[in-house]
């Protein structure tokens, strides 16, 4: 029995002999003490005053005579107004470290997940909102894993539509036949300044445009004729589908694609590879990996046989025009079409199909999408269609919906050329390392291998870091340089908890045995009990789909690390068994250390 519960039934049992009331241990509450308080566990008396008809403090009065010096694991009893704080004993605590287990795994508890994360698309690479919601799923599924889960990683890569086209027309009228090979560019990024290129030409076709004839027409016509700046923005998609020439080309390829023309499938492919040849290194370099990928251009006609299912069973509507509708206004919703009156589906037709065939494929027991906060009522549609549907798994879908990224400069825009590209964003953190560990200067011995491994370690660790930490709900803002940061709540500052500890270990370890009583600082007992609360982060991690709780954990233990690390003596301890105890401790915080931010996607260093 964990020291939480001894103390919920030791109160429990207080409550019934001193005021004859039944209070079930699992409702008294209880928390860690707050750390400017004495005491290690904390019962709040509140709740139960009404039903006592007792003031809170007398009531913490009457509960500490009464339990004061019974139980060996209880050191003191202190009240604050309505607050009961149990203070543990050192032989307690060193107990608690000999036992300690850092794995949270029970398999009494195993299911099947299936995580569907990063989700790029084949016309641009890799980047900043890829970063974060690529980090997302895979520290969640380590989290999961490791509590004892059976997770299964996939990406739906979005490998066709009129955005791939804009690239592949970039390519036919601008790209003059060179491969990424000839050009000595990465795919990803090839195919990417295909697209931007298509949309600057765009634009200066659509600028040229305006000062014709046609569109002063239109502008004269319109019902705001003297804020052209508007009209025209607002007009700009209309101009694309009507009156672009570009725009008609990419439709064209479009038309061809869907149509299978062979050479227009050969183009779209040979441009795909590319990409995904670019995008494999990009994830291999960030340490992310999937069990199986999805192509929308396979998926696409998937949700047509949902829909016809849907017709069948009277779900769905079909209007005059031939289009397909469900109506999910009594759901709080609106009427959502599903199939155009050409017969072409849209994109939550698509992902009714794939949630169909993934179910079938997996029978998953959840499955989470992470998927930023833009989409929120895109999955809320979605999940409603599917329990309209009779899927009764749709409750087990769980949308991680997680706050945009933005750089201190503000927002980015693909069509722009503005988007943080993944692999320079790499490149950058790891040059920020690299220059501030030079200098530090404490890696000057090492070769020059040796160093670059370690600034990468730090580099990409500190990225991972920054973006995990926020609250995946949040928007967050990131800043390259505060990453790497030696100070303050980063990942550099975590890894250099652990090399400070590596430091001591190469000089004299832990000889083995039992770990003897002895009198224990203020904080050593922070540190056993920040090791006991080490399964706890990983659940509400686990719980709530957001990792930021077990970042926040690392830091906190960390914290606590490096100030005992400056004030209590370890190899110089006063004498041999509290040496020895305290080189036990920090084995173990060492090995808490690595593990916690092994399941972040983070190494650690043997030196900074």
């Amino acid at each position: 029995m964990d020291i939480l519960s001894v103390i919920q039934n030791m109160v429990s049992s207080a409550f019934k002999d001193n005021f004859q009331s039944d209070i079930a241990p699992a409702n008294i509450p209880i928390s860690l003490t707050k750390p400017e308080i004495k005491g290690d566990y904390t019962v709040t008396l509140f709740p139960f005053a009404k039903e006592l008809r007792t003031n809170p403090n007398e009531m913490g009065n009457r509960m500490k005579d009464a339990l004061s010096g019974k139980y060996p694991e209880i050191s003191s009893i202190d009240v604050v107004g309505g607050f009961l704080n149990f203070s543990l004993s050192d032989t307690y605590w060193v107990d608690v470290l000999h036992t300690f287990n850092p794995s949270p795994k029970n398999e009494d508890i195993k299911q099947r997940f299936l995580i569907e994360f990063s989700s790029p698309n084949t016309n641009k690479p890799l980047h900043l909102g890829h970063v974060r919601n690529m980090l997302l799923g895979e520290s969640i599924t380590n989290i999961l894993r490791e509590l004892g889960h059976d997770v299964i990683k996939v990406q739906v890569i979005n490998d066709r539509g009129i955005a791939i086209c804009k690239s592949m027309l970039a390519f036919q009228l601008f790209g003059e036949g060179q491969t990424p090979t000839q050009a000595g560019i990465k795919g990803d990024h090839y195919v990417g300044n295909l697209y931007v290129l298509f949309e600057n030409k765009f634009k200066e076709e659509y600028k040229q445009w305006q000062e014709g004839p046609v569109a002063g027409d239109l502008l004269e016509a319109s019902k705001n004729p003297d804020d052209p700046g508007k009209f025209f923005a607002d007009f700009k998609n209309q101009y694309f589908n009507t009156y672009s020439k570009l725009g008609l080309a990419a439709r064209d390829l479009l038309n061809k694609w869907e149509a299978g023309d062979t050479e227009t499938l050969n183009l779209w492919k040979m441009m795909n590879d590319w990409v995904y040849e670019g995008m494999n290194v990009t994830y291999e370099n960030m340490g992310i990996s999937f069990d199986k990928n999805y192509y929308e251009s396979n998926a696409y006609l998937l949700g047509k046989e949902a829909v016809k299912i849907g017709l069948d069973r009277g779900i769905f509507t079909r209007d005059a025009d031939g289009s397909v509708w469900i109506d999910l206004t009594d759901k709080g919703l609106d009427r959502k079409i599903l199939l155009r009156s050409d017969g072409t589906s849209v994109y939550i037709t698509q992902d009714i199909g794939l949630a169909i065939q993934r179910h079938e494929e997996h029978h998953f027991d959840k499955m989470v999408y992470v998927v930023a906060d833009e989409q929120n009522y895109h999955f809320q549609v979605l999940f409603a269609i599917l329990k309209e549907m009779g899927m009764d798994w749709a409750d087990n879908l769980y949308h991680l919906a997680y706050g945009m990224v933005e750089l201190p400069s503000g927002k980015m825009k693909s069509r722009e050329g503005t988007v943080v590209d993944a692999d320079d964003l790499m490149a950058e953190v790891i040059g920020e390392a690299a220059a501030s560990g030079k200098e530090r200067g404490g890696l000057a011995s090492l070769s020059v291998d040796a160093q670059e491994q370690i600034y990468r370690k730090i580099g990409i660790g500190a990225l991972k870091y920054q973006m995990i930490k926020v609250a995946a709900r949040k928007k967050m803002i990131f800043d390259p340089k505060e990453s790497v940061d030696m100070q303050g709540q980063t990942g550099p500052y975590i890894q250099n908890a652990y090399v400070r500890i590596q430091s001591i270990l190469r000089r004299e370890r832990f000889k083995g045995g039992q770990i003897l009583d002895c009198n224990l600082e203020d904080q050593e007992v922070e540190l056993i009990k920040g090791l006991t609360q080490y399964s706890v982060a990983i659940n509400d991690s686990a719980a709530t789909y957001d990792p930021s709780q077990l970042a926040n954990y690392m830091y906190i233990l960390a914290k606590n690390l490096h100030r005992y690390y400056h004030d209590v003596p370890i190899l110089t301890a006063p004498d041999e068994t509290i040496k020895q105890f305290r080189l036990y401790l920090i084995e173990k915080v060492a090995e808490v250390l690595e593990a916690g931010m092994r399941l972040l996607g983070i190494e650690m260093p043997e030196r900074m």
